[in-house]
C-alpha cells in the first residue's frame, strides 16, 4: 500500500519534459505528443481524441500552462467528430446523396440528385429539349420521339398476295412522315412487314420484306431518313388466321419509332 502511494507521489513531480507515466504504464505528455497528440486545450488528447489518463485512471489537464495529472476527469473520453463528406461536392453530404457521382457544376435537388425540370428521365444539364410534353417519349437526348405506329386500315388493308399501298395506308404514313419531319427526336425508323399464313412461308417472308419495303420507299419520299426495314412473314398474327377476317387483319405493316 505504502509502495502505490509512493509511486503515485513520484508521478506527481516527475519532471513533465520525461515521459512521465511510462514507468507507471500511462501515456505521459511527451508520449502523447510524439504520437500526434494534443495538449492545447484544457485536456491533453491523443491523436484520436481521446484522453490521455494516467495508470491511476487520473488524466492530465493544463493548470497555469503546466500539465498536471488530475483525479476529476473519471472516465471521461473527448471524441472529435469528423466533418460530413461531400464526395462530388455538389453540396449534398454522401450519407444523404442518392446520386453520389454528379458532375461537378450541375445544380442538383435536396438529395443530391440533377434536376430533371420537364421529367423526362434526362437530367437537365443533358437535356436537348428541355420542355418536353410530360409523359412524352423521348430519345437519349430529351427530345420528343413519334410513337410507334401499325397501318392496319379497317376499311382498306392490304390485298391478299399483294405489296401495293392503299389510299387509306397512304394517308397514315402522310401523317407519319409530318410527324416525323417535324420532330427534333432525330428518330430511327424501322418498317415492319407482315403476312396472313396462307401458302408458303418462305414466299410469305418475302411478301412481308416487299410489303416493308414499299411503306419504307413512300416515307422515303416524303423526306424520311434514318429507314431501314424487316419482314416477319407470318410469325406474328394478330388475329385468327383461321378466318378470313383474322388473315385479313395480320396483313399488315408497322412503324416502329426508335
Amino acid at each position: 500500500m505504502f509502495q502505490k502511494i509512493e509511486n503515485k507521489i513520484v508521478a506527481r513531480i516527475a519532471p513533465l519534459g520525461l515521459a512521465v507515466g511510462l514507468a507507471l504504464g500511462g501515456a505521459g505528455v511527451a508520449d502523447a505528443a510524439s504520437h500526434g497528440g494534443s495538449s492545447a486545450g484544457p485536456y491533453l488528447t491523443d491523436a484520436e481524441g481521446k484522453m490521455v489518463f494516467t495508470s491511476f485512471s487520473e488524466c492530465w489537464k493544463t493548470v497555469g500552462g503546466v500539465a498536471t495529472p488530475v483525479p476529476e476527469c473519471g472516465d471521461q473520453v473527448v471524441v472529435k467528430e469528423k466533418a460530413p463528406v461531400d464526395s462530388d461536392d455538389d453540396g449534398v453530404v454522401d450519407g444523404h446523396d442518392e446520386c453520389p457521382n454528379t458532375p461537378k457544376g450541375v445544380t442538383v435537388n435536396a438529395f443530391g440528385c440533377p434536376l430533371d425540370t420537364d421529367r423526362d428521365g434526362v437530367p437537365d444539364y443533358m437535356d436537348k429539349c428541355p420542355n418536353s410534353r410530360l409523359n412524352a417519349r423521348v430519345n437519349a437526348d430529351g427530345c420528343e420521339i413519334v410513337e410507334n405506329i401499325t397501318i392496319q386500315a379497317v376499311i382498306d388493308r392490304l390485298d391478299f398476295d399483294s405489296a401495293e399501298l392503299k389510299p387509306a395506308m397512304m394517308s397514315v404514313l402522310d401523317d407519319v412522315a409530318a410527324e416525323l419531319n417535324a420532330s427534333s427526336g432525330n428518330e430511327q425508323v424501322l418498317v415492319i412487314g407482315h403476312t396472313d399464313s396462307t401458302g408458303p412461308e418462305g414466299y410469305n417472308q418475302r411478301l412481308s420484306e416487299r410489303r416493308a419495303q414499299v411503306a419504307a420507299d413512300y416515307l422515303a419520299g416524303k423526306g424520311i431518313t434514318n429507314l431501314s426495314i424487316k419482314g416477319m412473314g407470318e410469325s406474328q398474327p394478330l388475329a385468327d388466321n383461321g378466318t378470313r377476317e383474322g388473315r385479313s387483319a395480320n396483313r399488315r405493316v408497322e412503324i416502329v419509332v426508335k
